[in-house]
């Protein structure tokens, strides 16, 4: 999910009160043909139409559709992200996201633990003791060379911030900031930040985790091909 980082800290106060809990678990559930439709919506019909695609449950994400070219395409759930992210129970987050094979083999299973313990009640304690006890053990594999997402749906709701929503593409690196790319400088295309934390002050636990950051860049088009505005967060 894509909060611009120089937004972050005019955000926290107001999101924090706006969604202090997590809503009911019917709050962040979609019909399931809507759910496939927009987890395609991500990426150009090239590369979704063979994707294998989840949809959210009760309890986690299922495979509603199995591809054949290693794509994995879904909508991500406000928590199924940071846990300090200010909008982390916003039950209008809607983040349709297609990970290439790496993406799908190193990084969509992170999302997919974290999200089944949180729907099963467990605490962020508890979930960031089992994401770091399974990439130890090789569970979920280490971060692959090339992990990159298409975030190029404009039928996705990002955040309550800015325009709502921006035609993107996301790239995983095993870098703890983005600062070897450029990136939240003045005039750079580039930004992100650390994939386990939105906020600068949980260092001493993502250092518990690999370095694994999310580097983020505007592209012009919308997944069917329309043009997209600039950087509407």
């Amino acid at each position: 999910m894509a909060l611009a980082l120089s937004a972050f800290a005019s955000a926290v106060a107001g999101a924090a009160e706006a969604y202090p809990r997590m809503a009911p678990v019917d709050a962040y559930l979609m019909d399931r043909a809507r759910e496939i439709a927009l987890a395609r919506s991500a990426a150009p019909g090239s590369v979704s139409r063979d994707a294998t695609v989840l949809v959210l449950t009760r309890t986690g994400y299922e495979t509603a559709v199995t591809g054949t070219n290693g794509f994995v395409c879904w909508v991500a759930r406000s928590f199924s992200g940071a846990p300090d992210w200010p909008e982390r129970w916003n039950p209008k987050i809607r983040a349709a996201g297609c990970d290439n094979p790496q993406a799908a083999r190193s990084v969509t299973p992170i999302a997919r633990l974290r999200t089944a313990m949180t729907l099963a009640g467990r605490t962020d304690a508890e979930i960031a003791r089992r994401i770091g006890a399974a990439l130890r053990s090789g569970e979920i594999p280490p971060l692959e060379p090339g992990a990159m997402c298409y975030m190029m749906s404009k039928a996705s709701y990002l955040s309550d911030d800015g325009g709502h929503d921006m035609a993107h593409v996301m790239f995983y690196v095993p870098f703890r900031d983005g600062a070897d790319w450029g990136a939240n400088v003045p005039g750079s295309p580039v930004f992100g930040g650390n994939y386990w934390f939105y906020a600068a002050d949980h260092q001493a636990e993502a250092a518990r985790l690999p370095p694994l950051s999310v580097l983020l860049v505007g592209v012009a088009t919308w997944s069917d091909g329309t043009p997209a505005a600039a950087h509407p967060m």
